[in-house]
């Protein structure tokens, strides 16, 4: 067939829009595309037992897919194992910005591995949920960071400040504290030692200990010899078990009325299993546990959907600690997207920072660094625990909530006397 200059005119409008096909099916394609949303967490490693994290992930991606999805596009999750190590934090953000393209990100597990991805954070502009991370954003200040954890502001310092109220309504005037030798464990031991200063109480002790360390009766016979009549206690898991176990073993003298306050592990169920009894008179801080003067819309629901998940996992079967709060964290990027219409990071972040938000963990409220305004961290005081069942601690009075006011459900019993009860 000859080509007419009208065929010619005609087969150029049919090249053209062949041409410009391709542009419109990928913005097509983009509107209907999953949004993502990338995180690591420790799969395996030291830090394995807050792997449970995933199941807050999943849960709150399968209750916003199963309600059609934010702007109509389903939510996909993309996790990789950081091994515990915050050397392989970086690589794995890089690779989740990057390569996988996600559009929004949840932090590593805690301030060690949530360190390192700051910096990036902030360089690149990012939005991200702090998933029980200390401080995170202190020194860095990124408009898009928002903490999942009740630390309120101020948190190196105010996270555990409920021990030292308490300690002060004991009349105590002489305080000792032992961290580890961790990012987390020294911020909570500085903030520590201010609040004591703060309160007029003495330092006798400030003992700063290798993070390997397992054995520490030496430790604990140097407390006792400084008449301390609290210890402030700022450990990982490992650590605390060992410390638990010092305790047991070798004492640590009857002056002391209140004992803990940050020990990290007294959560897990694991723990709670393996140290029964010991456990009776300290004082440790928590964030959910099942108190008649702690409920909270939606978050009854959420543990009886988690428990057959984790069972099947064999991961903690509680999830008192870590799940709920990274549900939450979904919860505040799916609100902030619903309110705003949009995934623009930037007017995402404006709506966080203008407004509260409402999830399974209570009324959320954000001021500039993005930590929550108001300090809602438990201290509660182990009690009348007996054996090693750990199913003993979905019930009521073996986890007493002795602080903030608003929330307590029983009175501090002096360590010693806790102890024998």
């Amino acid at each position: 067939m000859s080509i007419t200059r009208r065929n010619f005119a005609r087969l150029g409008v049919t090249a053209a829009m062949g041409v410009a096909a391709p542009a419109v099916w990928r913005d097509a394609r983009a509107q209907s595309a999953p949004i993502r949303v990338g995180a690591s967490a420790s799969l395996t490693g030291p830090l394995s037992s807050t792997k449970n994290s995933v199941i807050g992930y999943e849960l709150w991606r399968d209750d916003v897919n199963a309600a059609g999805g934010l702007l109509g596009r389903k939510v996909e999750l993309v996790i990789y194992d950081d091994q515990s190590l915050p050397a392989n934090v970086p690589g794995i953000y890089s690779k989740l910005v990057d390569v996988d393209k996600v559009d929004f990100l949840f932090s590593p597990y805690g301030a060690n591995l949530t360190a390192p991805v700051m910096p990036f954070a902030k360089q690149r502009d990012l939005f991200i949920v702090g998933i029980l991370t200390l401080a995170a954003n202190d020194g860095v200040k990124h408009d898009k960071f928002f903490q999942a954890a009740p630390w309120g502001p101020n948190g190196a310092e105010d996270w555990a400040r409920g021990f030292f109220d308490l300690a002060q309504a004991q009349g105590i005037k002489k305080m000792a504290i032992l961290a580890a030798d961790t990012e987390f464990s020294k911020t909570a031991a500085a903030g520590g030692r201010r609040i004591s200063e703060q309160f007029g109480m003495q330092v006798a002790d400030y003992q700063i200990y290798p993070p390997t360390n397992r054995d520490f009766s030496a430790i604990l016979r140097n407390i006792r010899a400084s008449s301390a009549e609290a210890v402030f206690v700022c450990s990982y898991p490992a650590d605390s078990t060992g410390i638990v176990r010092g305790v047991q073993e070798v004492g640590i003298g009857d002056q002391v009325r209140l004992f803990g306050g940050g020990m990290v592990g007294t959560q897990y169920a694991s723990l709670l299993g393996n140290l029964g009894p010991a456990l009776n008179g300290i004082t440790s801080f928590h964030l959910y546990v099942p108190e008649p003067t702690l409920k909270f819309e939606g978050i009854d629901g959420f543990l009886t959907r988690y428990a057959p998940i984790a069972a099947q996992r064999q991961v903690d079967p509680l999830g008192f600690y870590i799940p709920p709060f990274c549900y939450a964290a979904g919860q505040l990027i799916s609100s902030a997207i619903k309110a705003t219409g949009t995934i623009d990071q930037a007017k995402v972040s404006q709506w966080l920072h203008s407004n509260t938000v409402d999830t399974i963990v209570g009324k959320i409220t954000f001021n500039a660094l993005g930590d929550w305004t108001q300090r809602r961290v438990l201290m509660c005081q182990f009690r009348n625990v007996q054996g090693n069942d750990v199913e003993q601690f979905r019930q009521a009075g073996k986890q007493v909530i002795v602080d903030p006011a608003a929330l307590k459900s029983g009175e501090l019993i002096p360590f010693a006397q806790a102890r024998k009860t």
